[in-house]
């Protein structure tokens, strides 16, 4: 904070100001919903969307990262605590607040030990069907509330209001800023205020409950919204840490990673450079804060992220606008917030969750990669019939088996010199010349225990299919890395091919990769030479002027 308020000037006020209102306004229906889809009651939505944003603005590094009560954290929670304690009980509301403690930690640690990199392991097909997934059990789950009653079953005034909710939603979301832009609204001002609609619907629908007696009817409403601020709370079940350990795991790197996707777009529209570690700090911070005040897990928003960012934000200071008005709005009397429909509410989830069923990386995955689409499909598949946990597990599980796959059976190319020149090229793909007795193998990819052996069966294959081959070359220019078994691997192939009278030699060894053969006794038994450029083995060789020793 101190490094923001240092840069502070004037002129950025204006900006702050306007994206304050504008998220705090986006943020009481939005954190409302997605406490119902936590479990909670609607309040704690807005508990967890004050002091978690504040925390953030003192560590975080990101001008405009909203941070708050998100669709995708929420459902977490809930699948965390289900098993756990009854929804809506004093105990489900402890818990939810021991889950983000532990989060948090979590967060801090891999902030101070400087271990975000590990987040790395979940990869964006992965995350991609792991939203799929969220986003439709999301869906489904809002629809007894969308209907008043469990489908195929419905009641009829819930039913309508829901529905008109939905409709009038999906309209502002297509068609609301192309009809401000037309009225003659600037883009950006247009775009806000179709961001807006939601909050708009809310207040619609709820104005309509009383006019229209709707609770008579029996369409449910949020019920009484304590006023004022939430106390400070350290309540914890001694009997749970364990239970709460892993999701909290979960939950910690799913937060790192929704954080930082929406956060890193942003920063670089404005040629900002986040810092991973700070913000793992910060979003840690800020999950306590939301721990210690009667909230939840929560994470940075990529859509509010957005919002906030179109609305002008230019420093964290629009986040404590937001925390600040949020606050104010519960020191009012909040008996209206009692009247919000809960059909409106699960209309406004849904609208919510669609934005993030985004099939582009499917597509592009299943033209560029099918491993990687097969384990998107996988982690959307785990998450619906599984669960969130384990459906991520199996998308992480199988694209470290994709990857272990394809480094097992690494790309081996057989080199020919183009002619005229010292480029050596892939003979499958370029018109290129070869030399009688001379075999040039370049292996594109690190050496280790997994392909050592498949290496050196392509190798005798190769040599198999060119009886006449008197010297090998093994061009290592995509070599970064030769470990122990490796190393065994290369010593008895160099064994097998003197008895044979081939020579292998080596040409293009990296440094690094040279520094540890120089500690090995492969060198000193090579049955062959080092070259330093495939150019000049070619030189030599082909002319052969080396007999195998």
């Amino acid at each position: 904070m101190l490094h923001w308020l240092k840069h502070y000037r004037r002129a950025m006020l204006p900006g702050d100001i306007s994206a304050g209102v504008v998220v705090a306004m986006m943020m009481i229906p939005q954190g409302m919903a997605y406490a119902l889809v936590a479990g909670l009651p609607p309040v704690a939505g807005i508990y967890a969307s004050i002091v978690p944003p504040v925390l953030y603005a003192l560590f975080g590094t990101s001008s405009t990262q909203s941070v708050g009560p998100m669709a995708i954290i929420s459902l977490m929670t809930a699948s965390t605590l289900a098993p756990l304690a009854a929804a809506g009980s004093p105990l489900y509301a402890t818990l939810a607040a021991q889950l983000a403690l532990l989060s948090g930690l979590v967060l801090l640690a891999c902030g101070l030990l400087r271990i975000g990199f590990m987040a790395n392991f979940f990869s964006r097909p992965v995350m991609s069907g792991f939203t799929i997934g969220s986003a439709i059990v999301i869906a489904l789950g809002q629809v007894p509330a969308l209907l008043g009653a469990r489908f195929p079953a419905f009641h009829l005034p819930s039913a309508l209001l829901g529905g008109v909710s939905l409709l009038l939603l999906l309209l502002a979301r297509s068609h609301l800023a192309p009809l401000l832009r037309r009225c003659g609204l600037r883009p950006t001002v247009a775009d806000i205020g179709s961001k807006l609609a939601p909050m708009v619907v809310v207040l619609g629908a709820t104005a309509l409950v009383p006019a229209l007696g709707l609770e008579a009817l029996g369409v449910r409403t949020t019920g009484a919204v304590p006023a004022g601020l939430p106390l400070l709370n350290v309540a914890t079940s001694s009997a749970h840490w364990q239970a709460l350990l892993q999701p909290a795991l979960l939950i910690g790197f799913m937060v790192f990673l929704i954080s930082m996707s929406g956060a890193q777009t942003l920063a670089l529209k404005r040629a900002e450079k986040l810092h991973s570690d700070r913000e793992l700090i910060g979003l840690g911070a800020a999950n306590l804060g939301s721990a210690l005040t009667g909230g939840f897990p929560v994470t940075g928003s990529i859509s509010r992220s957005a919002v906030n960012f179109a609305a002008g934000a230019n420093s964290q200071l629009a986040s404590l606008i937001t925390a600040s008005l949020l606050a104010l709005a519960l020191v009012a009397p909040t008996g209206w917030l009692a009247l919000l429909p809960l059909p409106t509410l699960a209309a406004t989830i849904i609208v919510a969750v669609l934005a993030m069923f985004d099939t582009s990386t499917l597509r592009t995955a299943w033209r560029y990669d099918r491993a990687d689409a097969a384990a998107l499909l996988a982690t959307a598949g785990g998450v619906l019939a599984l669960g969130v946990e384990a459906g991520v597990v199996v998308g992480v599980a199988l694209s470290m088996g994709a990857l272990i796959w394809r480094a097992s059976r690494p790309h081996i190319a057989v080199l020919g010199r183009i002619p005229g020149t010292e480029h050596f090229r892939n003979i499958e793909r370029y018109s290129a010349e070869t030399a009688p007795g001379l075999l040039l193998l370049r292996v594109d990819a690190g050496l280790f225990f997994g392909n050592a052996e498949a290496v050196n069966e392509r190798v005798e294959d190769e040599i198999a299919a060119r009886p006449d081959t008197r010297h090998l070359v093994l061009v290592l220019s995509a070599v970064n890395a030769i470990d122990t078994s490796a190393l065994f691997a290369l010593g008895e192939l160099n064994a097998m091919l003197r008895t044979r009278g081939i020579g292998l030699h080596l040409s293009e060894v990296k440094g690094p990769v040279m520094d540890r053969l120089k500690h090995s006794a492969l060198l000193g038994a090579l049955n062959g030479r080092l070259f330093l450029s495939t150019a000049m083995a070619w030189d030599e060789l082909s002319a052969d002027r080396l007999r195998p020793a």
